[in-house]
């Protein structure tokens, strides 16, 4: 056992608790699969079949990410697409913890998607891809449309697009150099002129 740590190698408990940590880590990730697709090669003899795997990560709670994964069966593609989303985790600041700031629009390739702030009890009104972006990422109140492609991947990545472009009234007031009371006093006072008009 001494000359094993000597060498550097691992001790048996402390692999051990470094894997309960990651599964612990892994538990706390939501994840849904948005799209199988399979997928083919032609080599020399024929056809050789393979699927790639399209998943959404998140740990409903303003933090989720989205990978791919490709292999010659259905749970490999999907661990290799859990995988590839837990490292590209984007983090998404909610309002209220249930919606988004303000509305937002994205797009990728030729899939537009139209993103709107909604009053709690409106649920989450979005198609498929999408709804899996927003259940994922802990959101409960929103209204989504997309116009152009369907493409599952492009629907996805215009929905993550459209999401990095949101501003939360902290990072706007720290860009105006002002305190965020002042700027939600101006957005209450515009409302209520909006509203005597």
């Amino acid at each position: 056992m001494a000359e094993r740590e000597q060498r550097g190698g691992r001790d048996q408990r402390g692999g051990g608790r470094e894997r309960k940590e990651r599964e612990e880590r892994d538990s706390e990730f939501v994840d849904k699969l948005v799209h199988i697709n399979r997928v083919a090669k032609v080599v020399k003899g024929g056809k050789r079949f393979g699927f790639a795997a399209l998943v959404v990560i998140g740990d409903q709670k303003g933090r989720a990410g989205f990978g791919h994964g490709k292999a010659r069966e259905v749970p490999e593609a999907i661990r290799k697409a859990t995988e590839s989303a837990k490292r590209n985790l984007t983090r998404v600041s909610l309002r209220e913890g249930r919606t988004l700031h303000h509305d937002i629009a994205g797009r990728h390739g030729a899939g537009r998607v139209y993103l709107r702030a909604a009053p709690a009890g409106t649920g989450i009104i979005a198609g498929g891809p999408m709804r899996a972006v927003f259940e994922t990422l802990g959101v409960q109140d929103v209204v989504a449309k997309s116009i152009g492609s369907s493409n599952p991947y492009n629907m996805v990545r215009a929905t993550f697009d459209a999401l990095k472009h949101q501003d939360s009234p902290r990072s706007v007031a720290a860009r105006r150099n002002i305190k965020v009371s002042t700027l939600q006093s101006r957005r209450i006072g515009g409302d209520a002129e909006a509203a005597a008009d």
